[in-house]
């Protein structure tokens, strides 16, 4: 066991604490990453307050990038000062998920609350979405990591393990949208900025961008939307329906968590449209749908967890995308904040106008 610094959820809705908490060394199969930098992505607001349960105490934070800086046995193909981004996507390679090609809906359980982490008295403390990123090391599984270029920037890095693969890959794994086709984003924060420009590399005709603030909106265009739509309008499909040149979309990414935003979301569709659910309601929240509409006009609700990403395919792709300035990725960001100051970042994250704020470590 070793001494880190973590950020630490102690209480359901309570800011978070900085201590000093114990770490295991990698096991069979494991790598410990020492972190660069790590994103604030809304689920783990969402699991800090509450909304989906889980263990206490626990250490959040599942967006990272850093260097291998101890290698477990049985690892292949990684060794100790590779670069790589950790992802929240454990899979077993084996079940029939996984091995149908789908590791983000792997079937395998894996107890998060006797993890590789532990208080600095001994006490289990759970290592959240197996990960726990808001931390100066994790270890975690080596089908959770994937190298990257020395040289590519780690906050840069960091988004590509979680916002950018759930909206890229929403586009082009979950709506599997052909080029020339029209598409409603519903929510221009970090993954619907993202989905937005999976739609531009994919070759939407139209990409209409629907949110709240305008100013979100205007940004939605330099990643790639060409019309925007203010969801405080009273019927805003109708807007959409206007800019898609009064057909609905062939596909609608819902990438926020609001009810209404699922209420509304089929009204958007084209006939043969589909619905594709990537934000995250919190337990509990239902929304409503007429049934005999989607089936008269045969159009579909696709449920999408991380873009249904192969890490070990997509990745690479997208890094590359990256590098030949084809995918945004530092215009993801809004803020750089320490540690120390992860209550300040979750905060102004929570306000709505950040992109995407990240923690960055040494």
């Amino acid at each position: 066991m070793q001494t880190i610094k973590a950020a630490v959820c102690r209480k359901f809705g309570a800011p978070l604490v900085i201590e000093e908490v114990q770490l295991a060394a990698p096991g069979m199969g494991e790598v410990e990453v020492t972190l660069d930098a790590v994103a604030i992505c809304h689920s783990d607001i969402s699991y800090a307050e509450g909304a989906w349960g889980g263990h206490l105490p626990a250490v959040y934070g599942h967006e990272a990038a850093g260097m291998i800086s101890a290698v477990g046995e049985g690892v292949q193909g990684f060794a100790e000062g590779d670069s790589v981004v950790v992802t929240l996507i454990r899979s077993c390679g084996t079940c029939p998920s996984c091995a149908g090609g789908k590791p983000t809906i792997c079937e395998t359980p894996h107890d998060t609350a006797n993890g590789p982490l532990k208080t600095a008295d001994g006490q289990p403390l759970d290592q959240a979405m197996a990960c726990g990123a808001f931390a100066e090391k994790v270890v975690v599984d080596q089908r959770q990591i994937v190298k990257i270029p020395a040289d590519m920037a780690k906050d840069a890095a960091a988004l590509v393990s979680c916002g950018v693969i759930t909206g890229v890959g929403a586009v082009v794994n979950a709506a599997q949208l052909r080029a020339g086709q029209d598409v409603v984003v519903i929510g221009a924060g970090g993954v619907g900025l993202n989905a937005i420009q999976g739609a531009r590399i994919a070759g939407a005709r139209r990409i209409v961008a629907v949110d709240m603030s305008p100013e979100k909106l205007g940004i939605a265009k330099e990643f790639g939307a060409t019309h925007g739509v203010l969801a405080t309008e009273e019927k805003p499909w109708k807007a959409a329906y206007k800019a898609l040149g009064g057909r609905g979309a062939d596909a609608v990414l819902i990438t926020v968590g609001a009810i209404p935003a699922y209420d509304q979301a089929p009204r958007y569709l084209a006939r043969g449209g589909r619905a594709v659910l990537i934000g995250m309601p919190h337990s509990g929240a239902k929304a409503a749908y007429e049934p005999v509409v989607l089936a008269a006009v045969g159009q579909g609700l696709i449920g999408s967890k991380m873009g249904d990403v192969v890490i070990q395919r997509d990745i690479p792709w997208m890094v590359d995308l990256y590098q030949q300035g084809r995918l945004k990725l530092d215009e993801l960001i809004s803020g750089r904040w320490t540690l120390e100051q992860i209550n300040e970042a979750i905060a102004d994250t929570k306000t709505g106008s950040a992109k995407r704020n990240v923690i960055v470590f040494g």
